[in-house]
């Protein structure tokens, strides 16, 4: 039964809200030109031939070839991914090659029954039925909802709408038969975010059928030790079970039942406080392999760390829990996580991503190829950087909230104000807001002032000190009607800090501001293969010895000093010879050391 839970923050559109030059505009564009290469009849390719239709199109590679059981799930991130591309840009030909993909999407469903819509033959779902061996069939089918739901959401695709409608009816009948004992074990095969897009049907369509499927979609065994604040994490694939949390996460925002808002709160705090390493990412080998805290034990375990999917869903969950209590907290680690991780595993020439950004020693950053890998990070990928400009700015009913740094501007209709954020941030700790309105606008404005700010940080609005000292880790709230023109100042000052490994002390990184810094090792040993192709770089068979770094003083800035003329770059005298340390987002083609042992 639908009761909303009432929503402290919302999310401006992303129509409303566009990009300007720097970094993240950058990675946009990337990912755009990427979106626009891919040929909407080789994506189609299995689904037409699925469906009894003919198709003479390339098939694509990697997870996408055509005897490959995942085969189609990058066809519905590539729809979310057009979906939001339009949200975020208003770029017409993106759009346009998403129609194109639902409307023939419509024909291969016709073809098949019940409004099954798959790449893929119904024997994978009676081999999951049979509790045989099969690679995730429902974890598709989620991809495929989700694109679709997105392109009616985000393009006004009404037979999108149509098309996911008869996805999830079919769904319904194919879990309706069976009985709660066996549809637990049906989900020990990773499934996606089924209970997430059934809820959002729900909630698009006002059917509470729909609901009702997402709930057959709740693993109990998973769900219910969080419920209880127990983490029995250990030993699961994160990225199959963090999905479920965004799920459980939505079915608190319908509902109200306090059960599901405890399993995502309290889900959040462990991994993000016990199993993240200092980019924000979390997993390794896919999976949480050690109890709580145990990161440096878990770090020796493989190369494989931090999957970038991992990365992308916790952000997802990050920003629904921001907007339920407005805690400036979850934007801190929202802001290290999109600049360390997600912006960080981007080529922003080619618009290529990562399946995992590793951070253990020696390692280096592993792309994906153009149109044969298709990993479910690839898929992630495409979605992430279609939508940088979903969480820059919030508001409630009278006030807007500046949550990330990131030039922009914003359109707030219903007040009739337009804000452009200029900035260079993180490469520059400043930033400004410009007020653009046709007649003066009362409304108080907060702007995040992150964890890793000095005590000297300052706020200026029109030239003019405004008049009280900003914490870290608060919001700095402006209450004055704006004229057009008035003009926001904020200093964020970044120094050297370090991060520790809860379980090794001497393991430590370290930062400046928000960003993680990381030695630059050279290229020994890297070929081309190992730069682009493979799924991440396997340091283990191509190992790099790296020495201890002894340090003289706890202090960093006595032994890690900023170089002259060069931006954001340090330098140290380390087991006599020199090393660079430049923020992990700039590294590209090298190898690279974010953790150190510090004697």
């Amino acid at each position: 039964r639908r009761n909303d839970a009432p929503l402290k923050l919302v999310a401006f559109s992303m129509a409303d809200v566009r990009l300007l030059p720097g970094i993240y505009k950058e990675s946009q564009e990337a990912n755009l030109g990427y979106l626009k290469r891919l040929d909407a009849d080789r994506l189609l390719h299995n689904f037409r031939l699925n469906a009894g239709l003919p198709s003479s199109a390339q098939p694509l590679g990697g997870w996408e070839k055509p005897n490959c059981e995942l085969r189609g799930h990058f066809v519905g991130h590539f729809l979310s991914a057009c979906a939001l591309m339009y949200a975020s840009s208003g770029d017409k030909e993106v759009k346009a090659k998403g129609d194109y993909l639902v409307a023939e999407l419509a024909k291969c469903q016709a073809k098949l029954p019940d409004g099954y819509l798959s790449a893929f033959p119904l024997e994978l779902f009676d081999r999951l039925n049979a509790l045989q061996k099969v690679w995730a069939p429902f974890y598709t089918i989620h991809k495929i909802m989700a694109g679709l739901l997105d392109m009616h959401e985000h393009c006004g695709k009404q037979e999108a709408l149509q098309v996911v409608e008869g996805i999830a009816n079919w769904t319904g009948k194919w879990t309706d038969p069976i009985s709660e004992a066996h549809m637990q074990d049906i989900l020990n095969e990773e499934f996606g975010g089924m209970s997430e897009v059934l809820y959002n049907l729900a909630a698009v369509t006002g059917n509470d059928r729909y609901a009702v499927i997402g709930d057959r979609f709740t693993k109990k065994k998973f769900v219910n030790p969080l419920a209880l604040r127990r983490d029995e994490l250990r030993g699961l694939h994160a990225n199959t079970h963090i999905p479920q949390v965004i799920g459980a996460a939505r079915r608190y925002e319908l509902s109200q039942d306090e059960r599901f808002h405890d399993v995502a709160s309290f889900f959040w705090w462990e991994v993000t406080g016990a199993r993240a390493y200092v980019t924000g990412g979390t997993s390794n080998d896919e999976g949480w392999l050690v109890e709580p805290a145990r990161l440096g034990e878990e770090l020796k375990k493989s190369s494989s760390t931090a999957e970038c999917c991992c990365a992308y869903n916790m952000l997802k969950l990050t920003r629904k829990l921001y907007q339920w209590t407005g805690d400036p907290r979850y934007f801190d680690y929202y802001e290290r996580t999109l600049i360390n991780h997600r912006i960080a595993a981007i080529d922003r020439k080619t618009g290529a991503t990562q399946y995992f950004l590793s951070v253990f020693p020696g390692a280096w950053k592993t792309f994906g190829t153009e149109d044969d890998s298709f990993w479910c990070c690839t898929g992630s990928g495409a979605e992430e950087f279609s939508k940088l400009n979903d969480s820059i700015y919030f508001h409630d009913s009278d006030a807007l909230y500046v949550s990330l740094f990131v030039p922009s501007e914003l359109t707030w209709k219903e007040k009739g104000l337009k804000l452009r954020q200029e900035t260079a941030f993180p490469a520059s700790p400043t930033t400004s807001l410009t007020i653009l309105a046709a007649s003066p606008v009362r409304t108080p404005v907060h702007i995040r002032i992150p964890y890793w700010v000095g005590s000297d940080a300052s706020v200026k609005v029109n030239g003019v000190d405004a008049g009280a000292v900003p914490s870290p880790g608060s919001y700095f709230t402006m209450a004055r009607t704006w004229k057009s023109g008035d003009r926001i100042e904020i200093h964020l000052p970044m120094y050297l800090h370090k991060e520790v490994m809860p379980d090794e002390p001497t393991m430590q990184a370290f930062l400046y501001g928000p960003q993680v810094l990381a030695a630059k090792l050279g290229t020994e040993g890297l070929r081309r293969d190992l730069i682009v192709g493979t799924q991440g770089p396997d340091v283990q068979k191509n190992p790099l010895q790296t020495a201890p770094l002894t340090r003289a003083s706890a202090d960093l800035s006595t032994w890690l000093k900023p170089v002259s003329g060069e931006s954001l770059t340090f330098r140290t005298a380390a087991s006599g010879h020199q090393l660079e340390f430049v923020p992990l987002d700039r590294l590209f083609g090298e190898r690279y050391s974010v953790y150190w042992q510090v004697s």
